[in-house]
């Protein structure tokens, strides 16, 4: 396939916000060699500024991109064999390692390794964007994280075009952080991700909304539901609180939930005994930033033509014609009278692009 390269490009289709904004320069990779290619081509013309996007489910364009997007479409998922023995691909632990091209669906992945009988993801069903982003953002929802899937992640340097294999543990991952997302490792390009993924079912239940809906049903040795049950009831929690960005322009969850010293919980907790917390490890807890924000009084608010979802104050929305500016100004307003009420700083999960 020939290389492409438009101009003046059209975002409004790669960014969940649905913001009306155009980059100077626009080049979509199937392969590393032809992303290699589009680097070398894009810096022949004096092109020095790029952004890599997936589905633009966790993007916030503020203005136009005076640069070049790329976005990524390799798309190919394979099961890889083990290092014991050439002609095997389920360990002894009943494991595999599937690699995934970063311009897979991330949901369409899930629903695909479900179909092979591969599980462990099944609790980030549902979850917009790509694979990716999913290992930049080490995403996570209803008791799972991707960090405990993830075995190793490909990229290539866009200063240098070389490639670069970093396993579990170089990305440092955290709560909704990893070293892809530090200023001096945005030079990497993600191309590839490689997971380890069980073949027998063990459910995850320890977030407690989910446990819920399947109280009574665990049986005896063996679980009275499968995988693709609990892939479904967390589509349907997602669908209940979080709207369809084709109907409503949102990138998720806008902000993290706040992790603070002890201490600080300890003097909150006495004025706000029904506040929810969660143990962070390490002398922290995490906050509810949906439950702060709630009782600040924002849910369902709306400045101008941005909004609070009113089923969901973590999430922010476009309610027709929004610019980035407009998101913004609602975000830190939302900051401001947090900080204000309790102390706590929110922080942004979306990523502002100026």
């Amino acid at each position: 396939m020939a290389l492409r390269i438009e101009s003046d490009y059209p975002l409004l289709a790669h960014n969940t916000f649905g913001m009306d904004v155009r980059a100077d320069l626009f080049v979509e990779y199937h392969s590393e060699a032809e992303l290699v290619a589009a680097l070398g081509e894009l810096r022949s013309r004096g092109c020095d500024r790029l952004l890599n996007i997936g589905g633009g489910s966790n993007l916030l364009f503020c203005d136009d991109f005076h640069g070049a997007v790329l976005r990524s479409a390799i798309d190919s998922v394979t099961v890889q064999p083990r290092a014991v023995s050439h002609s095997r691909t389920v360990a002894d632990d009943g494991s595999l390692c599937v690699r995934v091209g970063s311009g897979h669906n991330w949901d369409a992945f899930v629903a695909r390794a479900l179909e092979n009988g591969w599980y462990g993801a099944e609790n980030l069903s549902g979850i917009p964007g790509d694979v990716g982003a999913s290992a930049v953002q080490n995403i996570g929802a209803y008791g799972s994280e991707i960090k405990d899937l993830v075995v190793k992640v490909e990229a290539i340097n866009s200063e240098t075009c070389e490639k670069r294999v970093f396993t579990a543990e170089e990305c440092g991952y955290a709560y909704r952080d990893s070293i892809f997302k530090r200023p001096e490792n945005k030079k990497y390009i993600i191309t590839y991700v490689t997971y380890r993924l069980q073949t027998a079912f063990t459910p995850n239940l320890s977030y407690k909304a989910l446990a819920d809906r399947f109280a009574g049903r665990m049986g005896g040795l063996r679980p009275a539901f499968g995988a693709a049950d609990i892939r479904r009831e967390v589509v349907a929690m997602r669908g209940e609180k979080l709207p369809n960005p084709a109907v409503l322009g949102n990138a998720g969850s806008f902000f993290m939930n706040p992790v603070v010293p002890e201490p600080v919980y300890a003097e909150l907790a006495p004025r706000y005994p029904g506040m929810p917390h969660y143990d962070a490890g390490e002398g922290f807890v995490k906050l509810s930033a949906a439950w702060l924000i709630d009782q600040s009084g924002w849910k369902g608010r709306t400045m101008g033509p941005a909004g609070v979802y009113e089923k969901q104050p973590l999430v922010l929305v476009n309610r027709g014609g929004a610019s980035g500016s407009d998101i913004l100004a609602l975000a830190n307003a939302i900051i401001a009278d947090v900080s204000a009420r309790f102390g706590v700083t929110l922080s942004m999960e979306v990523n502002q692009i100026r």
